[in-house]
Parts: C-alpha cells; structure tokens; sequence
C-alpha cells in the first residue's frame, strides 16, 4: 500500500502518539517510520548543538567588542594559523597572547581557555581575523 506525504505524515503522528504516550507499535510491514530518539540521546544532540553554536556565535545576551589594539602580530599569526590549519589546540596560547596584549575581556579569555569544542567559525578567532 502506497501513502502520500499527507497520509505519511499523519501515520507518523499517530505511531509517535502511541509510542509516547506507552501504547504499543505494531509492525506495519507497510510503512516505515522513523524510530524515536531515546530523551537522553536527543538530550546529548542538544547539548553538542547549544556548544557548536556558542562556539561560532558566543553569548547572545552578552555580546563582546574586540578591540584593534588586541590584534598585535603575535595574536593574528596564531589566529590565521589556527584557521588555515583548523587545529584549535594552540586557543589557551591565544587566550595569553591575547592577555599581553591588553585584553582583560573575561568572556574572550574564558572561551579560549574553555574545553570548547573549538572549530573553524571560532567567534574569537574571527573577531581576531576581522572576519566578523
């Protein structure tokens, strides 16, 4: 038996209805519906989603201006080499750099020194390459 999107759709709502609220799914054999994530898987997604997006955009309700002073020659060279090489270890060296060069911005300085995850996109990184 073939289901349009609207008659899929609708399938796919009831059978999560039932499956979350404790009734049992049958084994159609005629549709394939997609399996439900575990609360604690989708939990863990969510919280790797919220630290990628931290990482590229930093804090939305405490938004930081970098100053041109902080981009002395030490800074941008670890900046770029972090960027062209997308090895994000050397970010607690830039939290330093950054450190002796005037920066005194506990939300910069906290997030290159943070486990991260750190990935090209880095708000710092980009503040620092005058890419934001």
């Amino acid at each position: 038996m073939a289901l349009d999107d609207q008659d899929y759709g609708h399938r796919v709502e009831v059978e999560l209805f039932w499956s979350v609220s404790g009734g049992a799914i049958a084994d159609r054999g005629d549709v394939s519906l997609p399996t439900p994530v575990p609360p604690a898987a989708a939990l863990v997604e969510a919280t790797a989603q919220a630290g990628l997006l931290c990482e590229v955009f930093g804090s939305p309700f405490r938004p930081v201006s970098f100053e041109g002073e902080w981009r002395t020659e030490a800074v941008v060279a670890l900046a770029r080499g972090m960027y062209e090489s997308r090895n994000f270890t050397a970010m607690s060296v830039l939290a330093d750099a950054l450190e002796d060069a005037g920066c005194s911005n506990d939300d910069i300085l906290s997030h290159c020194r943070g486990d991260g995850p750190h990935v090209r996109g880095c708000w710092v990184v980009d503040a620092v390459l005058g890419k934001t």
